[in-house]
């Protein structure tokens, strides 16, 4: 397992933030413990894993880097102010502040242990209840998860429907956590799929927590990053064709405004982390993901927990991140 005493560069990771949108500083190094957030008990393996893979060296890749504006000082009502102790050989000021994750894992998870498919996808609802929890904790600002790609929907019928059912189920149980511990809800991808009433719950749930500050989490559902680099160019083109914009107007920043991880003032994610054992980002964030540095646990989404990402944030603060120039 990869040491966690080591010299750590301090070259300047920070991820250019938005220009569109404003955040002091301070904001930065808001936490809060979530104490709400059941961390129910993970089920426990078959004898054959009961073992969490660990990776024994630092994989070989790197490559990276609105909400409405997030509140500075903002204490979440009814929660406990007191903080868990910071991992021990993490360097707080160097703390990602955009983390994504694919959630890959949870089929096989459930095979493993002769179990049906949505005995993994609940599994790994725990998992990532304990993620937004350690986020809240130790100072990220944003956390987007993959929770259901646009090609998914080839899936047999049955589990999507699972999936669009736990999606929703989650929502539900986990809004009044969401409104009273400070995370603001975002929700990212081709909503026009998904269940009238789930679309119906994503927009009450964005509206009610969308002045929260502790801790954004995106949710991409019905998200490809094939699909957010076409919507925005469609968009472009009918503000061309509209003579809102000319063609001569059309450069990165305008893609990127028009990209649906603008809801965030940090859309450019500076780690993202790939369960599973698996290499490769599966058409997610295509865009966004053009200097972030990559992450493969080979632990199963419903396995990885706090020392897989105690793990993949060590291995984050260890690299120069140089966007093109020299160190």
């Amino acid at each position: 397992m990869l040491s966690l005493r080591f010299p750590i560069p301090v070259d300047n990771f920070l991820t250019p933030v938005n220009p569109r949108n404003t955040l002091s500083q301070s904001s930065r190094t808001q936490t809060h413990p979530f104490r709400s957030l059941p961390l129910h008990e993970r089920p426990k393996p078959h004898s054959h894993s009961s073992h969490r893979p660990r990776s024994t060296t630092t994989p070989d890749v790197g490559l990276e880097e609105e909400p409405q504006e997030l509140n500075d000082g903002a204490t979440p009502s009814g929660g406990s102010t007191e903080e868990e102790p910071f991992p021990e050989g993490l360097r707080r000021d160097l703390m990602p502040r955009h983390v994504a994750v694919i959630m890959d894992g949870n089929g096989r998870w459930a095979k493993q242990r002769g179990l049906p498919p949505g005995a993994g996808h609940e599994a790994g609802v725990q998992s990532l209840r304990e993620m937004i929890e350690l986020c809240g904790r130790w100072g990220v600002r944003v956390l987007t998860v993959f929770a259901f790609s646009y090609d998914n929907w080839i899936r047999p019928s049955v589990e999507v429907q699972f999936l669009m059912s736990l999606f929703e189920r989650v929502i539900k149980s986990e809004l009044d956590s969401f409104v009273g511990e400070g995370i603001r809800v975002s929700v990212i991808g081709d909503s026009s799929r998904l269940p009238e009433s789930l679309q119906k719950l994503i927009s009450e749930t964005e509206e009610k927590t969308k002045d929260n500050s502790i801790l954004q989490l995106i949710v991409a559902a019905s998200y490809s990053g094939k699909y957010d680099v076409v919507q925005a160019c469609k968009s472009i083109a009918h503000k061309v064709k509209d003579e809102v914009i000319q063609v001569d107007d059309i450069d990165e920043s305008l893609i990127e405004q028009e990209l649906e991880t603008s809801c965030t003032q940090y859309p450019y994610p500076d780690l993202l982390i790939r369960t599973s054992g698996e290499l490769r980002v599966s058409n997610f964030l295509l865009w966004q993901l053009a200097y972030t540095e990559l992450f493969f646990a080979p632990a199963l989404w419903p396995d990885f927990g706090k020392p897989e990402f105690i793990q993949a944030l060590a291995s984050f603060q260890q690299r120069q991140r140089r966007f093109g120039g020299r160190s």
